[in-house]
Parts: structure tokens; sequence; C-alpha cells
């Protein structure tokens, strides 16, 4: 599933320009990346990894991969950007 981010709400967490769809009843905008936790916005170092994912991939299109669950509403995930996973750019 390929998507273009739309909004990056902190470190770890953005939407999508449209829905995806995962099994036949659960779907929305909203992605957290799987295996990885970003410091909240509010705490120390939150702006920082938020200003860096947005610098990574605010409009630009992302593949999402190997759904692993759903959290507060979010589908988590591996996040794929030009055949890289984000993880390794934000290490």
């Amino acid at each position: 599933m390929s998507f273009i981010v739309s909004e990056v709400i902190d470190g770890d967490t953005f939407k999508t320009s449209s829905n995806w769809k995962w099994g036949d009843d659960k779907n929305g905008d909203t992605v957290r990346i799987a295996n990885y936790n970003a410091p909240e916005t509010t705490e120390w170092g939150g702006k920082t990894a938020t200003q860096k994912l947005k610098d990574l991939i605010e409009g630009k299109e992302v593949e999402l991969k190997n759904p692993v669950n759903m959290s507060y509403g979010r589908i988590v995930c591996d996040v794929i950007l030009n055949g890289t996973d984000i993880k390794e750019l934000l290490n």
C-alpha cells in the first residue's frame, strides 16, 4: 500500500492523504511506525524527532507494509521510503 504523507503528528506518527484499509473492517488515515518509539512532542527531544520525521516524509509517498496491529485508532506497520525502512533513516 502506498500513500502520500499529509501531516506528521510527532516523531513516530503521521497521517496519510487517503485512508488505508486493513482486513475487512479496519481503515483510517493515521499510522504509527512499528518497533520505533520517539519522545512525545512535549518531552525532551520530541520537537527535534517530530521535525526529523517531517523533513523525511511529509508530502512524500511511503509504502505501508507488515501491519502488526491497531493502537489508538492507528495502524502500526513498517514504513518504507524509496525502498528503505524509515527506522534506518531515523536512527
